[in-house]
């Protein structure tokens, strides 16, 4: 094989797909330390420009990180007095709420007798062996240390986000230096395409859960749901889960909101608000805000978050849709990988069948110059 020669196609298709293996399995075993690494990463990409902002004013390095870090804490923070002070109301209704599910769990009860004609008694030994299994469940070990060790390693988030943020330099450098030299334009334009992609998902997304939950707070407050505000925005950090987040959102309120007031109109209503809060979300929020740079199709998005949740519960279904949005502008510099790129990509039927169009004239073109290299005659 000559030394300018490609290795052929099923040797690169391979060794991607062995890539893309051994990545997976990487992620799957060290998710207690790459998970909380990588959402570090995207708070840090976040804070860089307050950073910068404040590094403009003359202030050093590491105060300018600390005050960053300390705005996203206190913002953290606000938002949960907020969510703990409806919490407070919600935990005083607890037994009212319990005696309404008690009321429609014996109506359950009643009409599974009656359409199935399976007896109290044989529903209730179902429900407890349910129970005993998911206690047991809950208490293994096993359970207790999976809880545990992430929620443990979350607290490290902080110290991660002022490290990355200290060590920008570093690692930016250590990226450029760890390609051949000739390399060193296309890796610094990945990097910084890699930094807007990024920047501008965070952005987008921090504005689309604002929007979302106000919208729901709002269509909740004017049906007169109670909790509504706890409800929309625990709504709308569940949206964060993309596709299935919103589905979780509707039933949990729904539930919540029939045992309160079991009132058809009013559930009706709750799930109207929720449709048309996700469609403007669906089509206005997210291609005009958060969409506008991680171009990624919905089928590849939906698996993503399948494969993301599987590898690393509900923290690898948020990382999902940056994740692939990064690989993208990977794939799409490489000229190797640049088929996986589109097919990650959103494009439209016009744009591929140009795109189409133009590798068709130029690899004709190809040929006709090797043909005649090879017979100048």
């Amino acid at each position: 094989m000559l030394p300018n020669t490609l290795p052929p196609h099923y040797h690169r298709f391979s060794h991607s797909l062995l890539s893309l293996a051994i990545l997976a399995v990487a992620i799957y075993l060290g998710q207690d330390i790459l998970v909380p690494l990588a959402m570090a990463g995207l708070l840090a990409v976040l804070l860089r420009p307050v950073e910068n902002r404040l590094n403009r004013l003359g202030l050093h390095k590491v105060i300018s990180i600390s005050l960053a870090l300390l705005l996203a804490i206190i913002l953290l923070a606000g938002v949960t007095v907020l969510l703990s002070m409806q919490l407070a109301d919600f935990t005083d209704d607890i037994p009212k709420l319990k005696r309404n599910i008690n009321d429609v769990y014996h109506d359950i009860q009643r009409w599974i007798r009656r359409e199935y004609n399976v007896s109290y008694r044989q529903q209730n030994k179902y429900i407890e062996k349910a129970q005993t299994q998911t206690l047991d469940t809950l208490q293994s070990p096993d359970t207790i240390s999976v809880l545990a060790g992430p929620l443990g390693t979350m607290t490290l988030i902080p110290i991660y986000v002022f490290l990355l943020l200290y060590y920008r330099s570093m690692l930016l450098y250590f990226a450029v230096v760890l390609f051949p030299e000739k390399h060193a334009a296309q890796v610094r334009e990945v990097l910084t395409e890699i930094k807007g992609v990024i920047q501008s998902y965070m952005v987008g997304l921090l504005v689309e859960t604002i929007t979302v939950a106000v919208l729901n707070s709002v269509g909740l407050l004017l049906l007169g749901v109670r909790y509504a505000v706890l409800l929309g925005v625990f709504a709308a950090i569940l949206n964060l889960v993309p596709y299935i987040g919103g589905l979780i959102a509707t039933a949990l309120t729904v539930l919540i909101t029939f045992s309160n007031q079991p009132d058809i109109g009013v559930l009706l209503g709750v799930v109207g608000v929720f449709l048309f809060v996700q469609f403007i979300d669906n089509n206005v929020l997210v291609p005009l805000i958060v969409a506008s740079k991680v171009r990624v199709n919905a089928l590849v998005s939906i698996v993503g978050v399948l494969i993301g949740g599987a590898l690393a519960g509900v923290s690898g279904m948020f990382l999902s849709i940056p994740a692939i949005a990064i690989l993208k502008v990977i794939f799409d510099r490489v000229e190797s990988l640049r088929a996986w790129g589109i097919l990650l990509g959103d494009q439209s039927p016009e744009e591929l069948g140009n795109n189409l169009l133009r590798l068709s004239r130029r690899r004709r073109k190809t040929a006709e110059a090797e043909n005649l290299k090879a017979n100048p005659s």
